[in-house]
């Protein structure tokens, strides 16, 4: 039977390997992608004793036909011509390096994303397109395009963890569009980096994502609309990845440096804690965001610190906090419509709502304030 996670573990070590005996990045990661092809036809038959050798030696091969049919690049077909003698692959892991690689500054946000699920993630393009709902030609442009751009970057050149970190809490947040659960894949390329990169914020930001995943049986309703979290049927929250992710963030918090993720999975770990929605501990809570605040100065940060101000101390003090905060920021609107109500103003909340449903993001949202406008407007009476 056709493992096909394993491919998708193995596809950044048998890249890097190919890169190590001279091939250009975008040319072994083309190979890389045709041995996947051939090992989907060949391995239900049988799997290879030495899956990571059997993706090597395909691949070079593909990488060598290529270069062979190259006319105009004889000479670096020359210096590669000579097949490395069968037996086990190269023991090297240049995963850290291909993260880098896919995360480059030069890349936009959107190119880093694909390059990063392409060559480390081992997904088809066809499979990344599904998930971004867009055209197979126009994800395979993107990704070429971003194979171009970091064409000349060399494994030995340093690279940035933070962008890195960024791009998968990208992927992560992209949900579960299409048949690949992005959310799944982000945690499964995050343990791969956190494999090879001991940092803090690497460990906090694998953390956040496990205390958020585990919520994800409760965040929709058979509709599809959103489950606040303190409407949250906290029963079908995955225990295991709430206790995994607490000890996770644990570790990372003790070395005492702490960062932004660390602090965003603090506040996660605290719901998580919380038996009941009434049981949150929102003192701790806003506690984290004066920190995350510090940390970041982000106007998002001070908008979810206003509505946990409101919860800790009040509506009073949480629409105080919410006045020093940008209105013009998304869910700016919604915030207040709330913390209106909490206040005991349903006529502004009412009319908070229906406005903050105008402006709503997605779909999604705009249908549960409306819904929650016309709550209130039915309570007016």
């Amino acid at each position: 039977m056709l493992d096909e996670l394993l491919l998708r573990e193995l596809t950044p070590a048998v890249i890097g390997v190919l890169v190590r005996r001279g091939a250009d990045f975008a040319t072994a990661e083309d190979a890389v992608q045709e041995a996947l092809v051939q090992a989907s036809l060949s391995w239900p038959d049988g799997q290879p004793d030495d899956p990571k050798g059997w993706l090597v030696t395909v691949a070079w091969r593909k990488f060598l036909d290529a270069r062979r049919s190259e006319a105009a690049r004889r000479d670096r077909e020359e210096r590669v011509e000579v097949e490395p003698a069968p037996g086990p692959a190269e023991s090297a892991d240049d995963t850290l390096a291909l993260f880098f690689l896919c995360a480059h500054p030069s890349l936009t946000p959107a190119s880093a994303v694909a390059l990063t699920l392409r060559a480390v993630g081992g997904l088809s393009t066809r499979q990344i397109a599904a998930a971004y709902l867009v055209p197979e030609a126009t994800m395979a442009q993107r990704i070429s395009r971003a194979k171009r751009t970091v064409s000349d970057v060399r494994f030995t050149e340093a690279g940035d963890p933070a962008t890195v970190r960024r791009v998968l809490y990208l992927v992560f947040n992209e949900g579960y569009t299409g048949d690949v659960d992005l959310a799944s894949e982000a945690i499964r390329l995050t343990r791969q980096l956190a494999a090879v990169d001991d940092g803090e914020e690497t460990a906090g930001l694998l953390a956040l994502m496990l205390l958020h995943h585990a919520r994800r049986p409760a965040r929709t309703r058979p509709d599809g609309s959103p489950v606040l979290l303190n409407e949250q049927d906290r029963s079908l929250w995955d225990t295991a990845l709430i206790a995994e992710g607490v000890e996770v963030l644990q570790a990372a918090l003790a070395r005492d440096r702490l960062g932004e993720f660390q602090a965003q999975a603090a506040v996660a770990a605290l719901h998580a804690d919380a038996p009941r929605a009434e049981e949150t501990d929102w003192t701790q809570i806003v506690g984290w965001y004066d920190e995350l605040l510090r940390l970041t100065g982000s106007p998002v940060v001070a908008l979810n610190r206003a509505v946990a101000v409101g919860e800790a101390d009040g509506a009073a003090a949480g629409l105080a906090a919410l006045a020093t905060v940008d209105p013009g920021l998304p869910r700016h609107t919604a915030a207040s419509a709330h913390l209106h109500e909490k206040a005991g103003d349903l006529t502004a909340a009412a009319r908070l709502y229906a406005e903050a449903a105008r402006t709503a993001p997605t779909l999604a949202e705009r249908h549960h304030l409306t819904r929650e406008a016309a709550r209130i407007g039915q309570a007016l009476g």
